[in-house]
């Protein structure tokens, strides 16, 4: 037959127990939160970090363009001063000759 300090013990016990889960489900929840905002902010950085890497990209190919456009200039320009002085020299020449 049970005793009565038996059923008391039993009932402490569980009461306890019903505590001990409670606050292992307060914690669960804080871990929860925890673990969610970890993974927001990795996911918001990581987004940040794909956004900065097109927009190098972009500017790379973008200034890449501009300086090939840049350096075509300077040696279409640089052989046309080249060439024009060259035919100013050779035209002094030919006159010269023409003259005597």
């Amino acid at each position: 037959m049970p005793s009565v300090t038996h059923a008391i013990s039993n009932f402490v016990t569980a009461v306890a127990g019903v505590f001990a889960s409670l606050v292992n489900s307060i914690f669960a929840i804080f871990h929860a939160i925890f673990a969610l905002g970890v993974g927001v902010v990795n996911s918001a950085l990581t987004v940040m970090k794909h956004l900065i890497t097109i927009v190098m990209e972009l500017f790379r190919s973008v200034l890449g363009f501009v300086l090939a456009n840049f350096v075509a200039i300077a040696f279409v320009g640089g052989a046309y001063s080249v060439y024009t002085a060259y035919q100013g020299r050779n035209r002094g020449a030919r006159k010269r000759k023409r003259r005597a």
